[in-house]
Parts: structure tokens; C-alpha cells; sequence
């Protein structure tokens, strides 16, 4: 059976340091053109400065990778849904709720096929976590998601714009890992974000969550992007039963009671492109908005305090 043929938009950090290594390994998918404003390509493939130069230069490439910043991302896809393409959507998706609403509407109008792409919950110890928790209940969640800005986001300025989410743009993974295990609804209560004085969006966040519940779980989140010692990807939970579990490594690794019972390497990348290529045999949408709206409640409920100014 042939691969699909497909472009990746936008060649940053992400699309280099994941999506093209893994379409280069993919049985499913094989690289057909990179559009980069820089002029980035990838093994040879021709090279395209904007969408539209791909679109009417190869039309026969059906399957976009949007890997844009989320700021031009909703243009972008809509663009790509009119040219007849089916598209694969990095996180997060877009810099609103109504963007992403739209989207998931015109796909669905114009006969698109869109797959939001949530990685962190492509890992068997995600899975496992939900098990449990949906089989014990949870009495109290604490999530830790710690890591350095200046490894992750080199330079790159966008993040502290306004539609740049600043740490909460690695911390929208937790949001999606934390809504897929939960075995319930939950909802931002109350948020503390602090914007260094020369910049728009948070370096650190505070998050309290409720839920419906009737027990009443003490749900809390901090993310912070200033740690230098190493990233802290975790989420700790105590069941109703008093299992304590704990996921590390950004949902790599799954702790129960102290003891490791999920421990697999990072395959997030190929698992999502696993995903997409089940998802064109059915010729299924998968667009799921949870992350992104409890991460727009976390802005629009947040109490916003000034800290000092950040340089690179």
C-alpha cells in the first residue's frame, strides 16, 4: 500500500525535533514538500515559503501537518480546507475557543477530515492512570508542570505576545493528560498568572479546580517557566481508596504506591501519526476542544499579578 503523501507547515522547533524525524520513519506517511517563511526544508523535499505556493504547485498532496504558532493557525487551516485538504493540527490548536469552534464547523461543512493532535496522551502510563482512576475515584490531584523557557522556546519571542500562551503553552499538555484520566468533569475555580513586567503572557500559574463531584477532590495545577534544573512533568494522585498514584516524565512513567508499573520510552510523535492514518482509513474527524477551553477559563477566571521583566 502507498504512503500518504504529506507537507509539514511551519519548521520550528517541533516539527524538526519530532513530526519530520518521525514522517521520515512512518510506514504510513512519507514527506512531500516543507513550507517555511525561512526557507527551511527537510531531505530534499521542494520547499515553499506560503501554503498557497505548496497548493498550486502539488496539488496532489492531500495531508497538511500544521506546526505554525497557534496565532496564524485558524487561517491557515481554513486556507487548507478550502484547497481540499485533509489536516493534522499541532497543539495548541489555536489562540481562541471560537477559532476552534469554527474549525471544527467548517471541516465538518466543507467535508475535511481534521485530527487535533493532543501527544501527551498517547502513552500507556496515561492510560493506565485513567484505569485506576476511573475504577478508585480521587480524592486529591497535583499537577507540577516545571520546565526552562529558554530550552524549549530559544529566542522565540511569539510566546509572550498576546495568543502566545506563555507557560501555559506546555502546560496545556498537562490539561490534556488531566482531562483524559479524570473520570469526571472539572472546571477552573480560581488562577493567580504572573506576567513579567515586559511581556503579555504568564511565566508562572496557579490553578485551583473543582469538579461535580460531590466529595469535592482538592484539584490544584502549578506550571512555571523558569526551572533550570531539569523538567518536572508530573501529576500525583491520591485515590478514594488511598492508592497513591503518579505520573512522571511528562506521562511516560506511571508510579503506584511508590513502585514503577509503566515505564516506556517517549513514542508520543508516532503514536499520534498511528492515530491519523486510522483516522483517514475511517475518513473520521478527532477534534476534541477540553484542553483548550479549561486552559481559556484558566485567562478568563485568573487573577493577574506583575513579577519582574524577563530576558532571554
Amino acid at each position: 500500500m502507498a504512503k500518504h503523501k504529506i507537507a509539514v507547515i511551519g519548521i520550528g522547533k517541533i516539527a524538526q525535533d519530532q513530526h519530520l524525524p518521525v514522517i521520515d520513519k512512518s510506514p504510513d506517511f512519507e514527506l512531500a514538500a516543507c513550507v517555511s517563511t525561512r526557507g527551511l526544508g527537510h531531505g530534499g523535499v521542494p520547499v515553499f515559503k506560503t501554503p498557497a505556493e505548496l497548493y498550486k504547485a502539488m496539488p496532489d498532496v492531500q495531508l497538511v501537518a500544521m506546526c505554525t504558532p497557534p496565532n496564524v493557525r485558524h487561517a491557515m487551516v481554513r486556507e487548507a480546507i478550502d484547497a481540499g485538504k485533509d489536516v493534522l493540527l499541532e497543539k495548541p490548536p489555536t489562540t481562541t475557543i471560537t477559532e476552534f469552534e469554527d474549525l471544527v464547523s467548517y471541516g465538518e461543512k466543507k467535508g475535511a477530515l481534521l485530527f487535533q493532535t493532543w501527544h501527551s496522551r498517547y502513552n500507556a502510563a496515561v492510560e493506565a492512570a485513567r484505569l485506576i482512576l476511573k475504577d478508585e475515584g480521587v480524592a486529591e490531584l497535583r499537577i507540577d508542570w516545571r520546565e526552562s523557557v529558554r530550552k524549549w522556546h530559544p529566542n522565540q519571542d511569539w510566546v509572550w505576545e498576546p495568543g502566545g500562551y506563555g507557560v501555559c503553552d506546555p502546560g496545556i499538555n498537562a490539561m490534556s493528560i488531566f482531562t483524559e484520566i479524570m473520570p469526571y468533569p472539572v472546571f477552573v475555580e480560581k488562577a493567580v498568572l504572573r506576567v513579567p513586567a515586559n511581556r503579555q503572557t504568564p511565566v508562572d500559574v496557579d490553578i485551583v479546580f473543582k469538579s461535580t463531584a460531590k466529595h469535592k477532590p482538592r484539584l490544584t495545577a502549578g506550571f512555571n517557566w523558569l526551572e533550570e534544573t531539569g523538567e518536572i512533568w508530573t501529576i500525583a494522585v491520591e485515590t478514594r481508596k488511598g492508592t497513591k498514584l503518579k505520573l512522571e516524565k511528562g506521562g511516560t512513567v506511571l508510579k503506584v504506591d511508590g513502585q514503577t508499573t509503566v515505564a516506556n520510552p517517549s513514542e508520543e510523535y508516532e503514536a499520534i501519526y498511528e492515530r491519523f492514518a486510522k483516522l483517514l482509513k475511517k475518513r473520521k474527524s478527532e477534534m476534541d476542544g477540553t484542553p483548550l477551553r479549561l486552559m481559556g477559563d484558566v485567562f478568563f477566571l485568573g487573577a493577574r499579578e506583575t513579577v519582574e521583566p524577563f530576558t532571554w
